[in-house]
């Protein structure tokens, strides 16, 4: 299916009013030109996503590249703008479509790495990146994703910033940071991204976390303050006491490791909570009611009752994994596996926009840079996802238009969260069908929508 497909006139305009939207929130003309030639760098063709290549794809006169790279340059390092008005936007875009199919189910925090050379890119040290799967050199930032049973957006990310950073006058002038940004854990990173979601009015969810996140008493005392429930992970080391029948607790607190050797393999059952590329994806898995002992200052008689799911992957020889959730006791042990689970969107979200978007590309140094860059990412992940939910609307009702869809569903590879065929390829680095195709051309904007430049074009 190729571009012309997937957006005809209507799509174009959907474009065009989607850019004016963004536009809206800029401050000048030269930043909703430059805006717009950003976006579309990202989203066009290229390996590379920073600033230099994509000036070199949008001026067909080579002579005026220099040009065209500085004002992408100073566009995102030096233009003031808001990245909480744009992101704000984005995510309402993206979620007014996702919504139509089904309403939000869960708001997802966790962190990636970014792999740099060098010292100089503003958070950067040797540190745990999940994305290396080791310590190594890189950034780390934290990232909220809202989620609907088909579909997932990233709303808002936050740079961690090592104390060697927040602590070094000459590494703060240098890269720019703001006298007001200090050091802030994961948790605490985390908790303000959960907080300006809830002030923008996004439409809530199960928070899920792993147990970087998880284990931390504040992390989950705020997110219930919030209203929100959570199902987040634990340290085997985390203690809880059991409860009886009656919801008494029972005994001294015991770590969740030792609780799940405890009560043996036979309380384990097997759980299938999705199909995955491979085949259906399972484990086995054990509930329990408990109750978390933490230094919150509360009695322990009167702190909620919550779920211990513990799991024992195949192959391990005992419980590798433990989660705690405030969702209800009626909930089955099939209906908790398969909420708790959801964290794997996010690190679709991950992959897609790293390996589509370039939301790994920004080569430059400034705090203020980072964040404006990945600010368009957003911007035009939004899209992506919009225009993905509009391509597969609510069912009818009549069971032959379902079939139908299904088979278009499952004929384009579109599992829930999957790439809207021929726009986003949604494959690893070294996947892909040709080296220079990351994602699929989209078509110039109007000079309405990039304030007089087009794409194609360099003033």
């Amino acid at each position: 299916m190729g571009m012309e497909d997937l957006l005809d006139r209507k799509g174009r305009r959907r474009l065009t009013a989607y850019f004016d939207q963004i536009s809206a929130v800029l401050r000048t003309a030269p930043q909703r030109r430059s805006f717009a030639t950003y976006a579309m760098g990202l989203m066009g063709d290229g390996e590379r996503k920073s600033a230099e290549p994509m000036a070199a794809r949008a001026c067909p006169d080579p002579e005026h590249v220099d040009a065209a790279h500085q004002r992408l340059t100073y566009f995102t390092r030096g233009a003031e703008w808001s990245d909480q008005d744009v992101r704000r936007e984005a995510a309402r875009y993206a979620l007014a479509a996702m919504t139509a199919r089904g309403p939000v189910t869960d708001w997802i925090i966790d962190d990636t790495g970014f792999p740099k050379q060098g010292t100089h890119s503003v958070g950067v040290q040797r540190q745990y990146s999940g994305t290396l799967g080791k310590i190594g050199n890189c950034q780390v930032a934290a990232s909220l994703t809202i989620a609907t049973r088909t579909e997932h957006v990233p709303v808002d990310f936050a740079l961690y910033l090592p104390e060697s950073w927040t602590e070094n006058p000459s590494r703060r002038a240098e890269a720019h940071i703001p006298d007001d940004v200090t050091f802030k854990t994961k948790p605490e990173l985390g908790l303000e991204m959960i907080a300006r979601a809830v002030a923008d009015g996004l439409p809530a969810g199960l928070v899920l976390a792993d147990s970087a996140y998880g284990d931390n008493t504040e992390f989950r005392r705020r997110v219930r303050c919030e209203g929100m429930d959570y199902a987040v992970g634990l340290h085997r080391t985390t203690t809880v006491w059991r409860l009886d029948p009656l919801g008494r607790r029972i005994g001294a607190p015991v770590a969740v490791g030792d609780l799940a050797i405890a009560i043996g393999r036979r309380s384990f059952r097997r759980v299938t909570w999705r199909e995955g590329t491979k085949g259906k994806m399972s484990s086995r898995f054990a509930v329990e009611r408990v109750v978390l002992t933490q230094d919150d200052l509360v009695e322990p008689s009167k702190r909620e009752s919550v779920w211990l799911v513990m799991e024992w992957p195949d192959g391990e020889e005992g419980p590798t994994d433990f989660t705690v959730a405030t969702l209800p006791p009626t909930m089955s042990r099939r209906q908790l596996v398969r909420r708790i689970k959801q964290r794997w969107r996010t690190e679709r979200v991950y992959e897609d926009a790293k390996g589509e978007l370039g939301l790994d590309h920004y080569e430059g140094r400034s705090f203020r840079g980072w964040n404006h860059h990945v600010s368009i990412v957003l911007v035009c992940f939004a899209f992506v996802v919009a225009e993905r939910s509009r391509a597969f609307p609510p069912s009818t009702g009549k069971t032959a238009g379902r079939k139908t869809a299904h088979r278009h569903h499952r004929a384009n590879g579109n599992s829930p969260g999957a790439a809207l065929p021929g726009l986003l390829h949604h494959r690893a680095h070294g996947h892909r069908a040709r080296p220079d195709q990351v994602v699929t051309p989209l078509p110039r904007l109007s000079s309405k929508a990039t304030g007089g430049a087009s794409w194609s074009t360099c003033h």
